[in-house]
């Protein structure tokens, strides 16, 4: 090699943001290997040490020896008269390096040396990409759509591409060439063939991002999202809470004239949104979480962390909702078991209990009686 290719090289490694030593030191333990393989004795495991000069290229082959008085293995050791004629520095037990550079060495170092730079910029590039798109892990981005086929929707993000699968897509949604779409970045995988940008529509966290989006509250860090919970196409139940009184977290979120949850429901296509205002007290958020329907009564047994909930007739399927969808998601997001019964048939069952304890009762009284009738013949006999 010469300082033609050694100022090129420099020029490719700054344009490609990779560390010039890194290169340097790859490409001399490149060297090592393949004078090993190619021109060391191969009955010994001969210590060796290559070195690039950094300015003119030039590249040297070291055979690494052990300095002795005598000679017992020819290639792992030299005398100390012989060592002396390379620096008269040397002492017994030092290693001495001795030039063995073979004269055919700089076609295979110059060869190699491109194979290994080839390699590094295709690794650079893999970490910068990786790099660029691990901020974006737990983002919403922007996508455009390529292509559709039966399980996925093909999309460019940008510097590459990913797949929105059948299971990360809202049901029924469908998609235009060239439309674009907002994504939920759901993970970022650095491997082997390259970064890995997992997407989707249908993680809860896509409708958080949304709001946080919307809400300046939000982005203030005046009103929190304490949980949300979701079945994409459906239903979406997010609980609330602002850190200043005065701020009414579920007004916040959902915005003068509904402006705010309009724009995050016609994103998810006309997905239905419940906001709920959080609460400590379990029996408030349970009540509040079960929202449009009104509670009658809760009941709550905390070591079983079950809720028996009584509402009115009216009410029942409003509260357990469309195939138990609303309890279903009220009891994720509070995370509560919650028992649901209409009120008329919680009396029902009362009125039935009290009926047969005063039939029992009744019938303790007449044994009485007939008892004392008994005694008061016989006494007056």
């Amino acid at each position: 090699m010469n300082k033609e290719f050694i100022d090129a090289l420099k020029i490719i490694v700054k344009d490609k943001g990779i560390s010039e030593d890194l290169i340097f030191t790859t490409i001399e333990d490149a060297l090592i290997a393949a004078y090993k393989k190619n021109y060391a004795n191969q009955g010994a495991s001969q210590n060796v040490k290559v070195t690039m000069n950094r300015v003119t290229g030039e590249i040297k082959v070291f055979a690494q020896k052990l300095i002795v008085e005598s000679i017992r293995y020819s290639s792992l050791e030299i005398i100390l008269d012989d060592a002396q004629k390379i620096s008269p520095y040397y002492n017994i037990g030092d290693i001495c390096d001795v030039e063995v550079t073979p004269k055919s060495f700089g076609r295979v170092a110059a060869t190699l040396a491109k194979q290994v730079v080839t390699q590094r910029i295709k690794e650079a590039e893999r970490d910068l990409l990786y790099k660029e798109y691990v901020k974006k892990e737990f983002q919403i981005i922007t996508g455009k759509v390529l292509r559709n086929d039966k399980d996925h929707v093909f999309i460019n993000i940008g510097r590459i591409e990913t797949i929105l699968r059948t299971s990360d897509k809202i049901p029924k949604e469908k998609f235009m060439m060239n439309e674009k779409i907002k994504l939920y970045v759901s993970e970022v995988i650095n491997s082997p063939k390259g970064t890995q940008v997992h997407v989707s529509r249908t993680d809860p966290n896509f409708v958080k991002k949304l709001f946080e989006l919307e809400v300046s509250e939000i982005q203030e860090g005046i009103v929190e999202i304490k949980n949300i919970v979701r079945e994409a196409g459906a239903r979406t139940k997010m609980s609330v809470f602002s850190n200043m009184e005065e701020v009414d977290p579920v007004g916040a979120c959902v915005g003068e004239q509904g402006l705010r949850v309009r724009n995050v429901v016609n994103e998810l296509k006309n997905e239905k949104i419940d906001i709920i205002k959080w609460s400590e007290d379990p029996e408030v958020y349970i009540s509040n979480a079960l929202n449009p329907a009104s509670i009658y009564k809760i009941s709550l047994d905390s070591e079983k962390k079950l809720a028996d909930v009584i509402v009115d007739d009216s009410q029942l399927s409003l509260a357990i909702g469309k195939e138990g969808q609303n309890v279903r998601l009220a009891a994720k997001l509070t995370g509560w078991k919650i028992d649901i019964k209409a009120l008329s048939k919680v009396e029902n069952s009362l009125h039935e209990s009290n009926a047969k304890e005063e039939e029992i009762y009744g019938n303790n009284i007449v044994d009485v009686n007939e008892e004392i009738i008994q005694e008061e013949i016989v006494n007056e006999k």
